[in-house]
């Protein structure tokens, strides 16, 4: 039988531990899933995520487990904690799972389906919400101030879960545009190694702040295409997002582009990194998205373009600057 108190968390990366974390600190019981049975005993035993977290300790009544079926028993409520290009491959070795709130942003290689579309495909007719902000793991696991948006087109799930998953320092608000926040989160990962970009090539602050403004009308431009909401986009999974993720040292994404900025290959910085960086793999998906949709993304184009070594940061600022004049 589940309880609404009990929350499991699938994906023991920064924001899932981050998420199990304060699940915990919200109320109730809390179990994360590893894939990797290694890792989990190892997470169980000695209380630290030292891949991901290592600097913040797992309260003792966190459970951590391989087992799927085991994190998953008796819970009320999941969090989906996986990267989009993998949720398809997990959501296949899952369990029936219940009412579930994915918190992974990007656009799948090939298909180029949004999270809940995945989880649509794979469990038609579950109860799903997205939940996504402004947000460093590494902030939310120490309890510092943070607020995000769970979104859904079911009221009853977006109530609950903003209520199960809120506490003093970590604010939900509802909403009602799942895809909008969709849109967002994906396409804010792509702006920030274009701001990453621009700055590791020295190109200065003003060429940073054009290209957040600009990237921010793509996103509001194919939300508003794809049947969301162009308000969505000035909220916290868009404007709030696309500031922190443009600006902080902490975002993968952002490095990514500050490196490429640099002179260095995506082959070469993806290689040495140990986690995702969504915004590798949605670039392409996206402006593929946008394009079946009919929808400009220089932006993204451009990203792309160096991300896949057809131009360099120069030729890609120069080939957005040589773009036609028109009114903003």
């Amino acid at each position: 039988m589940s309880s609404p108190d009990k929350v499991a968390v699938i994906g023991a990366g920064a924001w899932g531990t981050a998420l199990a974390i304060q699940a915990l600190r919200a109320g109730g019981e809390v179990s994360l899933w590893a894939r990797d049975p290694a890792r989990a005993l190892a997470m169980q035993a000695l209380r630290v995520n030292a891949r991901h977290l290592a600097d913040t300790p797992l309260p003792p009544e966190l459970q951590v487990t391989a087992d799927p079926a085991a994190a998953i028993a008796g819970a009320g409520l999941a969090i989906l904690a996986v990267p989009t290009q993998h949720l398809g491959a997990v959501l296949a070795e899952l369990p029936r799972l219940p009412p579930s709130i994915v918190v992974a942003k990007g656009v799948e290689a090939g298909t180029l389906r949004f999270p809940l579309e995945i989880l649509a495909e794979a469990r038609p007719g579950q109860p799903s919400a997205i939940l996504s902000g402004p947000n460093f793991a590494h902030e939310v696991a120490e309890g510092l101030p943070a607020a995000a948006v769970l979104a859904s087109a079911d009221p009853a799930l977006r109530e609950a879960a903003t209520t199960r998953l809120s506490s003093p320092n970590f604010r939900l608000y509802g909403g009602a545009d799942p895809l909008g926040v969709q849109v967002a989160g994906a396409a804010k990962n792509v702006a920030a190694i274009a701001a990453g970009a621009a700055i590791g090539a020295g190109l200065g602050e003003n060429a940073r702040a054009a290209i957040v403004t600009r990237a921010l009308a793509e996103i509001a431009r194919l939300a508003v295409a794809l049947g969301g909401r162009a308000d969505t986009v000035a909220g916290l999974s868009g404007l709030g997002d696309l500031m922190l993720t443009c600006a902080g040292g902490a975002s993968r994404n952002f490095t990514l582009g500050l490196a490429l900025g640099q002179g260095r290959t995506a082959a070469e910085i993806l290689g040495a990194r140990t986690s995702v960086t969504e915004g590798a793999a949605t670039a392409p998906a996206l402006l593929a998205r946008a394009a079946r949709a009919g929808v400009d993304m220089p932006v993204c184009g451009a990203v792309t373009a160096v991300l896949e070594g057809e131009l360099t940061v120069p030729e890609a600022v120069e080939r957005l600057l040589g773009r036609p004049r028109k009114a903003e």
